[in-house]
């Protein structure tokens, strides 16, 4: 364990398990436990709490520490607010962004500058490539790749207080190409392709191939 590395914060209630590294100027929040082999880079934060405006729907019960699984490396200037759950062997990429509740499973990829929004579910060997953006109340099944710079969007009314939030759906083993837009609530299949650029504006049944704006399948 490497307590003694420059510019380390380490709260005193926070829990650490054998053999984690830490980089330099990693800050460490209250109650955050670690598992073993944890690797955590220059300049990392871990376990912040959520500044949020009123009436947000962000706004939840308190929150549950942050826990990160034995073996999952955490990259420079990465954020891990308090309350997510980073399974074992996970990498959370430079400057990326995992908010309150959200969840990463085991083996999981999280791009260099990708926001993992708060109430996100990402399930087992997902791939989310650089420059993602999975908005809140999503959830991305088992074996999911997700190219760079796809967005995914879950307000129907931009802002106006009128239908609840409804974050895409994304079914174990379908891929998301590149730039491709997700609009909300849509769903994608299991084992579906979504191509690189296409506006997403319905659900894609399992196993089709989509394209376009809109996209239609092919």
């Amino acid at each position: 364990m490497t307590l003694n590395a420059p510019g380390l914060v380490l709260s005193p209630t926070a829990q650490v398990g054998a053999g984690v590294h830490f980089g330099a100027g990693v800050i460490v929040h209250d109650d955050v436990r670690i598992g073993d082999g944890v690797v955590i880079q220059d300049a990392v934060i871990l376990g912040k709490g959520p500044a949020l405006r009123p009436g947000s729907a962000a706004a939840g019960a308190a929150l549950a520490p942050l826990v990160i699984g034995a073996g999952a490396r955490i990259c420079a200037q990465a954020v891990v607010f308090a309350g997510a759950t980073i399974g074992p062997d996970v990498i959370i990429g430079d400057q990326s962004y995992v908010r309150e509740r959200a969840v990463i499973g085991a083996g999981s990829l999280i791009g260099r500058g990708t926001c993992v929004d708060n109430d996100v579910v990402v399930g087992e060997r997902v791939s989310l490539q650089t420059g993602v953006y999975l908005t809140a109340f999503s959830t991305v099944e088992d074996d999911v790749f997700v190219g760079p710079g796809v967005i995914t969007t879950n307000d129907p009314t931009a802002g106006e207080p009128t239908e609840p939030l409804r974050g895409a759906t994304l079914r174990r083993g379908c891929r998301i190409g590149a730039g491709a837009i997700l609009l909300p609530g849509v769903e994608v299949g299991a084992g579906a392709f979504v191509a690189a650029g296409s506006m997403v504006t319905r659900d894609v049944a399992p196993g089709a191939l989509v394209l376009g704006n809109p996209a239609r399948p092919r």
